[in-house]
């Protein structure tokens, strides 16, 4: 791939290839939840069931897991500046369709269309960040795309919501079509068409059943959060699933050129790193659902007024991100994960504890307190995961972290879905004793849960290796042997997140 000094030259220091990718990543985050608030209103107009209006959003975020290893794998032999191309107008025509659609079968088409360029964005934005920008820059790139998904993910409720009521659903559409257009051509300008040097063949089957797996069990977590893990489309997708990949497993140690190498996954920090991210992801995305849930039918708040408590996280985490990034270039990397979990922990039991009351308060500042462990979290483990990885595995690497991320962010909602589901009907006390609210013990609960869940996380990560604070090139630490020494000393920043 073009070298970081080329590329510097290209984007001067890094200012306009920052300025592309960040608000690329942003509309991206942004679409996966921006059509929530307003599914009523299109159930309405197309006379649609609540089960047929889930594909709204399901067919989205199917593409969104099985597109983003593949273009993990594909950046390593096909040029950035194309897949991004490839990724913004397939972006823009998927909601062209949307926002024109007829009918409910159409509009599921366009956002599976949307899907499909959206998948790229993230991972393609991590790679960039970690393949073109200066070590001593890297920190710094990653905390501010970082900060574009952050935002997209606290706000993009409240803006679907806030503008599909003034203007309309298909306006929030056409407003990503424009978007993803006036970000193509800058795009085009600052990414480098140069072709990767990774040679061999491409293992579409592996690739593919990856895929399979990786969208079976976010469809069937999808549907257990509706309709319980008993319902037969729900484990039988999972039950699929499992299959798929452990057919991908098999395929993997038999074939001479995987779709994933194998070699990935002898060096600890890199596989701690997808079962820590995995774990955070799922945490952090439950707090993102159930604290506005917890303040619409805890606290009387509606939607729209749910959402906007959770825009200063989004807000605050941005402005934290370059300094968050610049951190994580300096510090052990164990250090900061350990530390960035005891976050997320501390503050899942506050809001088991504090946020039976009237107030919202409570609520807001913990689901500050989680996201700012969780983008400490990632930006860690993922800069720290891109400098281990060689230069001919990163965007595969990359691709399969942020795909176990992404399962994270399917998985938690589903199974604390059930957790306060089963709970609501029981209708007993909250088992935190600190709650003392006279509703919502469910919501206690299931932030207990995920406070447990961070707990099995801090474990996992205790495991990961101590490296000094740091950073050593991207590659440099790849392999087995890397995992007895410590990092070459290098006073850069990390190497790429997504989050």
């Amino acid at each position: 791939m073009t070298s970081p000094s080329t590329a510097t030259e290209r984007t001067g220091s890094g200012l306009g290839l920052l300025a592309v990718l960040m608000p690329a990543i942003l509309v991206t985050v942004t679409a996966s939840d921006m059509v929530n608030l307003m599914l009523p209103t299109i159930g309405s107009e197309f006379g649609a069931s609540e089960a047929e209006l889930a594909w709204v959003v399901t067919g989205f975020l199917l593409m969104f897991s099985v597109g983003i290893p593949l273009y993990g794998r594909i950046s390593d032999r096909v040029s950035l500046r194309r897949l991004f191309a490839f990724a913004l107008l397939t972006y823009a025509v998927g909601s062209l369709i949307c926002a024109l659609s007829p009918s409910l079968a159409v509009l599921v088409a366009g956002r599976i269309v949307t899907g499909i360029g959206a998948a790229a964005i993230p991972v393609l934005s991590i790679i960039a960040v970690t393949t073109l920008l200066p070590p001593e820059r890297r920190g710094v790139g990653i905390g501010v795309v970082s900060a574009g998904a952050g935002v997209g993910t606290a706000a993009g409720p409240a803006l679907g919501g806030g503008i599909g009521e003034a203007l309309s659903w298909p306006a929030l559409f056409w407003i990503m079509l424009v978007v993803s257009l006036l970000l193509l051509f800058p795009a085009l300008r600052v990414l480098p068409d140069a072709t990767p040097r990774s040679t061999g063949r491409l293992d579409l089957p592996g690739g593919l059943l990856l895929g399979l797996g990786a969208g079976l069990v976010l469809f069937g977590m999808t549907r257990a959060q509706v309709s319980g893990f008993t319902e037969p489309l729900s484990w039988g997708s999972l039950v699929v699933a499992v299959a798929a990949l452990v057919l991908f497993g098999v395929r993997t140690v038999r074939v001479d050129q995987p779709f994933v190498p194998p070699s990935l996954f002898t060096n600890r920090v890199y596989r701690t790193g997808i079962l820590v991210a995995f774990l955070a992801m799922a945490v952090n995305l439950g707090g993102l659902v159930f604290v506005p849930l917890l303040l619409v039918e805890v606290n009387g708040l509606t939607p729209g007024e749910g959402a906007l408590v959770m825009i200063p996280a989004g807000v605050v985490t941005a402005l934290l991100a370059p300094w968050i990034g610049r951190l994580a270039g300096r510090v052990g990397t164990r250090l900061l994960v350990l530390c960035g979990l005891g976050l997320i922990g501390l503050f899942s039991l506050f809001l088991s504890s504090f946020t039976g009351g009237s107030s919202v308060v409570f609520a807001g500042v913990g689901i500050l307190g989680l996201s700012i462990g969780f983008m400490l979290v990632m930006t860690t483990i993922i800069g720290a995961a891109a400098r281990e990885l060689p230069p001919e595995q990163t965007g595969v690497g990359l691709g399969v972290l942020q795909g176990a991320q992404f399962l994270g962010a399917g998985t938690g909602p589903a199974v604390f879905g059930v957790l306060v589901s089963a709970r609501e009907q029981g209708g007993s006390d909250a088992v935190n004793p600190l709650y003392s609210g006279a509703d919502g013990s469910a919501y206690s609960d299931v932030f207990l849960a995920m406070a447990v869940v961070v707990v099995l996380a801090l474990v996992v990560a205790s495991r990961m290796r101590p490296t000094a604070g740091p950073e050593a090139p991207a590659g440099a630490g790849a392999g087995p042997k890397a995992e007895a020494a410590p990092a070459a000393p290098n006073p850069g920043g990390p190497a790429s997140a997504p989050r």
